[in-house]
């Protein structure tokens, strides 16, 4: 009888730990990238927070946004809120700097302070795993959707699940996204 209350104990102790990684793979928290300047970041330490991802460039028409990235990051940083961006090249070549170019052309011309990430592909057979999981349902079990331009967001509730994709030309300022933050 021991043997089979042990038994059925280190079953259920197996089942939790293998749901634990699943519910971990459709979250944002699996994911460790590099940042502009070569350091590793950990999305698991993120946990809790509301996060928004933006692929950005520098040379777009966009571009502009990154004054209200900033704005809305000082405003609700303190409310467990972050931005990361993820510059990439993929439209019309407006991003070709270096890591270190677009650090440069971030603090210079719009004073970046949120988390800026190495530059990625974000579409096409070169796609970045992060933009695999937040454009594939298969992977962030919310639904698919495709990266059509430069500062397009996805919002990523305090779980690490994609809720939400918005255009680029929603302005970072919107009152959705706001509403959004705001709302425990």
């Amino acid at each position: 009888m021991k043997k089979i209350i042990l038994l059925s104990f280190l079953m259920l102790s197996l089942n939790t730990i293998a749901q634990k990684k699943s519910d971990m793979k459709s979250t944002i928290y699996q994911f460790t990238v590099e940042d502009l300047s070569g350091q590793k970041f950990d999305f698991e330490n993120l946990k809790g927070k509301k996060i928004m991802l933006v692929n950005t460039a520098s040379k777009c028409g966009f571009t502009p946004q990154y004054k209200d990235l900033q704005a809305l990051y000082e405003k609700y940083q303190k409310d467990d809120f972050v931005i990361i961006g993820f510059p990439a090249n993929n439209f019309g070549q407006q991003e070709p700097g270096s890591d270190e170019e677009i650090a440069t052309f971030c603090e210079a011309n719009y004073g970046v302070t949120f988390p800026m990430m190495s530059k990625i592909s974000v579409k096409g057979k070169d796609m970045h795993p992060v933009y695999q999981f937040l454009t594939q349902k298969e992977k962030n079990d919310f639904q698919d959707s495709e990266v059509k331009w430069n500062f397009q967001k996805y919002l990523i509730d305090e779980n690490g699940k994609v809720v939400r994709v918005l255009p680029s030309a929603t302005s970072p300022m919107d009152e959705s996204i706001t509403n959004w933050i705001e709302k425990s």
